[in-house]
């Protein structure tokens, strides 16, 4: 077969994709939870449970990954799950509007509108990445990552603004347009973006993967986890997700109960931490592209320093409760999305170039699983952030050590992530037993 890699035009447009799954993730995890919680006075627990669900569902990405790598067509599987992540937030917008005079067939439908949307967000995610990795040049690969990175926020942050000014004053069913409004312009969206780019990159020579080559689906995992490269990333992204994700809801609590932040105040801190991670990001993604050498080797010391920086940024932040004359908490916020943003596209060009090295394209399959750890982490870890505060806010007098412990288990778990990321490998032939006689080549 022969390949022509995708030029910045294409990994632009792939990254559109990126830009409709962030816009409408965003008004279902940020709005409907908003307007459960307060326009419908509904308890907490219920949007947040119904969140969890989504991610639970993501569990199921190493399947879609595996239906991507039989035959040459992931460009199906990217807008089969944007048409399920589309069709599924309508749903759970007309479920929640359902809630305040139906509750329970309101929460009901709401629980397959939010299926929809973990699906659809597995299958689009998993396919999108696989197909970046298989076609990006390794000398593109950081650009590439920081690219889908940053337009996936730009998404968001273009839906907040936009659509937070069409939703006043709210209505049930201005939100239902809204919300309609925004699946239906990502949709097509994204159809004009992966257009004919599959082929693009073919050359005319291709042909589509022999039948029978792709193992079945149980055979495909017991040769990936028979990889020890794929074990230990797998660890790998799940230790350093969990560490990613644990302060995000305990951040601006932390602001208005150890500095007194204003609600404004707080909201505002968001602002400084995604810009830290918007330079944090565009930084390696430059630097990927212009320093010569291993890029495999660079996205992997690079990604060592983003978790291990990662860590002092949360001990700057645990401190400055304790000394907030000297230590203010604005740049301390900034340096840990800077940190951040560092480690989240290093890990992710590391993840691209694993998933690329591979020889019998299986990139959808470690995508997926590697995908379904990133996602299990993210619904265990702002669980396990807001509930280990309580516990320690319980325990220990002073918010400000409360707070500090939390950060310290966190930054503990950036250090843990950052030695596991040190015995990673380039990927090695290896032949494990399984039923018949597969032979499995990373």
């Amino acid at each position: 077969m022969t390949v022509r890699p995708l030029g910045w035009f294409g990994i632009v447009r792939l990254g559109l994709v990126q830009t409709s799954l962030g816009a409408i993730v965003v008004l279902m995890t940020a709005t409907l939870n908003r307007v459960m919680v307060v326009e419908m006075a509904l308890p907490a627990s219920l949007p947040a449970a119904l969140v969890a669900w989504h991610y639970a569902v993501q569990l199921s990405r190493p399947r879609w990954g595996h239906s991507s790598d039989a035959g040459n067509n992931r460009t199906f599987w990217i807008l089969f799950g944007v048409a399920m992540l589309s069709v599924g937030a309508v749903i759970a917008a007309g479920a929640t509007v359902m809630m305040p005079s139906s509750t329970l067939w309101g929460v009901v439908i709401g629980i397959v509108g939010f299926a929809l949307i973990g699906a659809g967000v597995a299958a689009s995610g998993t396919t999108l990445l696989a197909l970046m990795a298989s076609r990006v040049a390794p000398e593109r690969r950081p650009a590439a990552a920081a690219i889908a990175w940053v337009m996936m926020i730009l998404g968001i942050v273009l839906t907040a603004g936009i659509g937070g000014h069409l939703l006043d004053p709210y209505s049930p069913q201005r939100l239902v347009a809204v919300v309609s409004g925004v699946a239906g312009i990502a949709f097509v969206l994204s159809v004009l973006a992966v257009s004919g780019i599959e082929n693009k990159t073919l050359g005319v020579t291709s042909e589509a993967r022999p039948a029978g080559e792709t193992p079945p689906f149980m055979a495909a995992i017991r040769q990936l986890w028979g990889e020890k490269l794929a074990r230990d990333f797998t660890i790998f992204v799940f230790v350093s997700m969990l560490a990613y994700s644990a302060q995000e809801l305990i951040l601006e609590p932390y602001a208005g109960l150890v500095f007194g932040f204003s609600l404004g105040r707080s909201t505002q801190l968001a602002g400084f931490q995604h810009g830290g991670v918007l330079v944090g990001m565009i930084v390696i993604g430059l630097a990927g592209t212009l320093i010569k050498g291993d890029r495999t080797a660079l996205m992997k010391r690079t990604t060592v320093f983003g978790c291990i920086a990662s860590a002092f940024a949360l001990g700057g932040l645990a401190s400055a409760g304790f000394a907030q004359s000297i230590i203010p908490l604005q740049p301390m916020v900034f340096s840990l999305g800077f940190a951040n943003g560092i480690f989240a596209v290093s890990a992710l060009g590391l993840m691209m170039s694993f998933a690329g090295a591979s020889r019998n394209s299986r990139e959808g399959i470690r995508m997926g699983v590697w995908g379904a750890a990133q996602a299990a982490a993210f619904g265990i870890g702002g669980f396990l952030g807001a509930t280990g505060l309580d516990l320690m806010r319980h325990l220990i007098p002073s918010v400000p050590t409360a707070f500090a412990t939390v950060f310290a288990v966190e930054a503990t778990g950036f250090v843990i992530a950052a030695l596991i990321a040190l015995r990673l490998d380039r990927p090695t032939v290896a032949i494990i037993p399984a039923r018949g006689n597969l032979q499995m080549g990373a």
